[in-house]
């Protein structure tokens, strides 16, 4: 009996101790959210509110570490759209006058200086004026546009954005889906031809990518939460079997980066960044056309991903390296990755109440804090050096660098953690 006692008391003590800890554990991260909130409206946002809009219409096409514009620097599709998903997402969530009106701007830009008319789609870039500089017609791009012109439509009920984003997904339907080998081709000229730089032997410009896959699938996703189509549903589904049939390598848990028209893989890198970020967006695509089925799998492969980044890429400081190529590793440091990490960490523990992936999720965000995020200009250095330093000679703003994994970082940690309390 005695023997008994003491059995029931360990396990009683045992139950103490994980309880305290998981009191912890959701303790750090209510703090990191608080954090991360105000890091959004008092760092980020405001640097795009103060710096990025251009007097003559539309945002500036590059900003320099301080926020200085880059004279006629060309606009990009990439950033326009990316500013117009991050104000548009902020106002759905704060309901911020401001971030409407910023909002409204970027799509009024969009639609009348990025959209063609003649064609369909949209320009890879415009000059500083507004007119056609870069007419290629890219995916990576227009399902940017699509990310934003949806989120648009979700935040503020405006019909014209709808219907571009539909529009645009019906032209990338008809011009750049690949019915016989699945998926979506990269690139093509104003008119909808393939460009001659493809290099199908990984020297030129690849047919078909993963980076591009996940931006489709993302904004497919967000226009799915609008306009539910039947076909719209079965072309994402399609999307996910791509990754998990041609993309994502299942023996190495990493996607591959380079594809030919027949998906042959070009190249063997390693991207912790983008392994992490289609962790968790695999998970949404799932969860938002509610395939059960679906979502189980999805699961697995995203604590899979998770725990390879964690253990081949990952500072228990709190930083994620960038990739490696041909068996090297890189050193250097991008902001993004980070801030992928984050939703990558805090994902995986709602799926499996881990408290080691909240852990690793307080950690990243303080070595953001620390490291990543400029307290004097505002907004995150774009990279960091060998020795962690900023490297200042970076824009805060061009083509690549804009308020979208930051801010999405942040809104994904607010929604998340705000259902655990």
């Amino acid at each position: 009996m005695k023997k008994y006692s003491v059995a029931i008391a360990l396990l009683c003590i045992l139950c103490m101790s994980s309880c305290s800890r998981r009191k912890e554990s959701e303790q750090k991260l209510l703090q990191m959210r608080e954090e991360v909130l105000s890091n959004l409206i008092t760092n980020v946002l405001p640097f795009w509110e103060v710096y990025s809009p251009d007097p003559s219409g539309g945002f500036y096409g590059t900003l320099e570490n301080d926020g200085a514009p880059v004279a006629g620097a060309d606009k990009g599709l990439t950033l326009n759209a990316r500013i117009l998903w991050a104000f548009s997402s902020a106002y759905r969530a704060f309901e911020v006058e401001n971030y409407r009106r910023l909002a409204n701007r970027a799509q009024r830009y969009l639609i009348d200086h990025f959209i063609d008319h003649e064609y369909g789609g949209a320009y890879w870039s415009v000059t500083a004026a507004g007119e056609p500089a870069d007419t290629g017609k890219q995916t990576y791009g227009l399902a940017f546009a699509i990310y934003g012109l949806s989120e648009h439509y979700r935040a503020t009920g405006n019909k014209e954005s709808l219907e571009q984003a539909i529009a645009l997904y019906t032209v990338l339907q008809d011009q750049a889906y690949d019915a016989v080998n699945g998926g979506y081709i990269d690139s093509f000229t104003r008119d909808w031809q393939l460009p001659g730089r493809f290099g199908y032997d990984g020297k030129g410009i690849a047919p078909k990518t993963m980076n591009t896959h996940i931006h489709v699938l993302e904004a497919f996703v967000n226009l799915y939460r609008v306009w539910p189509d039947s076909q719209l549903k079965k072309q994402l589904k399609g999307l996910v079997d791509i990754f998990y049939d041609e993309i994502i390598n299942p023996e190495t848990c990493h996607e591959r980066l380079f594809f030919t028209m027949e998906w042959n893989s070009l190249e063997e890198t390693d991207s912790y960044g983008h392994d992490m970020e289609i962790s968790w967006l695999l998970c949404e695509a799932a969860g938002t056309i509610g395939d059960e089925g679906l979502a189980e799998r999805t699961k697995e492969m995203a604590v899979n991903l998770v725990n390879t980044q964690m253990r081949e890429a990952w500072n228990p400081r709190g930083y994620l390296l960038y990739e490696k190529t041909n068996g090297k590793l890189s050193g250097k440091i991008e902001w993004w990755a980070q801030a992928e990490a984050v939703v990558a960490f805090i994902n995986a523990w709602q799926l499996t109440g881990n408290s080691t992936y909240a852990a690793a999720a307080v950690a990243t965000w303080n070595w953001i804090r620390e490291n990543i995020v400029d307290h004097e200009y505002g907004e995150w250095y774009y990279s960091l050096d060998e020795n962690h330093m900023p490297i200042t000679a970076r824009p805060k703003a061009n083509m690549w660098k804009c308020p979208y994994h930051n801010s999405r970082m942040a809104l994904e940690t607010i929604a998340r953690i705000r259902w655990h309390e």
